[in-house]
């Protein structure tokens, strides 16, 4: 075994790099931390994570296999917040409901179309 740190890091490609930071900026208040031609890499607040928005429309929105990644609440109260939050941003709610009383999700898409949960757990 091999110890890390978890799951840090996730590329996606996008149809505008711009947009992408506008709407992960709005919903989830990442910060840019890397801009290069083609590609912003943004952190989310408090935390190590990376986000790389990749310019690549012909793949920008494709899951293949991977059905979607998530970011979890601190407060569970927060769920309408976040909900509101997608839908201002330009993105779509999907879903939403409770995985059991007091854990509330959503299922939402981005403007390219990935499929983001946020849930409090």
């Amino acid at each position: 075994m091999v110890r890390t740190y978890g799951l840090t890091h996730i590329g996606l490609a996008v149809r505008n790099a711009e947009r992408s930071l506008e709407f992960y900026r709005e919903v989830l208040g990442v910060k840019e931390v890397f801009r290069e031609s083609g590609q912003i890499q943004v952190v989310t607040p408090g935390n190590h994570d990376v986000i790389a928005f990749e310019e690549n429309a012909s793949k920008a929105g494709k899951m293949a296999g991977v059905t979607h990644f998530g970011f979890r609440l601190l407060k569970p109260t927060d769920i309408d917040a976040a909900a509101e939050a997608v839908t201002r941003a330009g993105g779509k709610v999907l879903e939403k409901g409770e995985f059991v009383p007091g854990e509330p999700y959503i299922f939402a898409s981005d403007p390219d179309g990935y499929r983001i949960e946020i849930w409090y757990e």
